[in-house]
């Protein structure tokens, strides 16, 4: 599609959708060798009830999406509004993610987090790639949630409600 208006900068895009508040997720797989990978991710929503699917989308620049496009199975903690620290620790770059970490196997063998909100376990649906980013639809397969506040993003900042 091509039109005579001028292009919406990365910038004036990311200001743009900055104005939507997000939950904070960490993603978590397993790579073929059983080692545990994740990322702080908040492009994951909901997106049918029957079958229960759900998305994530995934940078192509980041380390850990190869993991992702290998895996049958992907996890998604959805985080509580005491866990900024661990949001910022799985949005580091350039170290083990889960040494020295507390964490459990879920049933499908994917990495959970304690003290979440919700630990969602998918089996992989689809992967659509779209611009630079894949976009990971899963049906999940089990879920596991407790009541707690959550932990907000909205114009480029932590929020509490």
């Amino acid at each position: 599609m091509s039109s005579d208006r001028s292009r919406v900068t990365c910038e004036q895009f990311r200001r743009a959708a900055g104005r939507f508040a997000t939950g904070i997720t960490v993603a978590t797989v397993v790579d073929p060798a059983g080692a545990p990978h994740g990322l702080t991710v908040n492009s994951f929503t909901s997106v049918s009830l029957e079958p229960p699917l759900v998305l994530v989308c995934i940078a192509h620049a980041a380390v850990t999406v190869e993991s992702f496009r290998t895996a049958k199975y992907f996890g998604v903690n959805i985080l509580a509004s005491d866990q900024r620290e661990l949001s910022d620790h799985f949005a580091r770059k350039g170290h083990n993610r889960f040494a020295n970490l507390e964490w459990s196997t879920g049933e499908t063998g994917v990495p959970l987090l304690p003290g979440v909100l919700a630990a969602i376990e998918c089996e992989v649906h689809s992967t659509v790639r779209a611009g630079d980013h894949d976009i990971f639809l899963g049906e999940v397969v089990r879920v596991e949630v407790h009541e707690r506040a959550p932990l907000l993003y909205y114009a480029s900042a932590y929020r509490a409600l």
